[in-house]
């Protein structure tokens, strides 16, 4: 079951880090360039979905915050 949970996060986090990677190419902005770049790399780094979760929800808040 945790297999097919974590499939299913990564699938969702790396779409997110993909529209976040070519915004940030798009703008040149920097926060959002590389929050995507670590959206789409981190599910094949992390093995387990809470600590994915918690992961992809921080890197997803820091372009909102963090304005470069």
């Amino acid at each position: 079951m945790a297999s097919e949970a974590l499939l299913l996060w990564g699938l969702v986090f790396s779409s997110i880090g993909l529209g976040f990677f070519v915004y940030g190419k798009k703008q040149q902005r920097l926060v959002p360039f590389v929050c995507g770049l670590a959206l789409l790399i981190c599910p094949y780094v992390v093995g387990s979905v809470p600590l994915l979760i918690v992961i992809g929800i921080v890197l997803m808040a820091i372009p909102y915050f963090v304005r470069l």
